[in-house]
């Protein structure tokens, strides 16, 4: 079971979706019908899921779903009506893990949650990756140009400088890489 927030800017559009959901066993916190309310009820409520629902997903809905996904990501699973390429690139960009054209047969509804839910995991799995790989990679980045200042300081090989940065941190317990920071400041303030 999954706790749902709705969105819809016509509720009279969402009526239908929101009596089959209704009818599955998952929960409906909410429904917000203006999409500058979309973050602060998420916010409020902490649904797991957030179904939107439009016949076209207008700019102020796509517009809040993207700062959403950026402040409180969540699976977005959209229901629409408008299968046109732009218009499902534009929400997918949005955050929209599941862009479903007229497919609200009850039957279908939990198993494209669950899929929303399986991408959207995915995909924060690959950014946290991401994330971890490019932080690792700026630190040897301040690592390699630190072993540089010592190398030419101290006149040591490329050996011997990193083998002195190393020691350095674990004399002040410190990671090598604030140690790499350090030697980068002083080096400019004695430059």
């Amino acid at each position: 079971m999954s706790t749902l927030l709705l969105a819809s800017e016509d509720p009279s559009v969402a009526a239908p979706l929101r009596a089959i959901i209704e009818s599955l066993p998952h929960e409906v916190l909410g429904e917000v019908t203006e999409p500058s309310q979309l973050n602060t009820e998420v916010v409020r409520l902490a649904p797991q899921v957030i179904i939107a629902c439009a016949a076209t997903p207008s700019r102020d809905l796509l517009d809040n779903l993207r700062a959403l996904s950026t402040s409180c990501p969540r699976p977005v699973v959209m229901f629409a009506s408008d299968p046109r390429r732009d218009v499902i690139r534009s929400a997918v960009e949005a955050g929209v893990s599941a862009y479903v054209v007229d497919g609200w047969a009850p039957e279908r509804v939990t198993p494209i949650i669950e899929a929303a839910c399986a991408r959207f995991e995915a995909h924060e799995a690959v950014k946290k990756e991401l994330c971890a790989t490019q932080h690792k990679l700026a630190e040897r980045k301040v690592i390699e140009k630190a072993k540089g200042i010592v190398m030419q300081q101290r006149g040591l090989s490329e050996e011997h400088a990193y083998s002195a940065l190393r020691k350095m941190a674990m004399d002040q317990n410190l990671a090598l890489a604030e140690v790499a920071r350090r030697v980068i400041a002083v080096a400019h303030l004695l430059a």
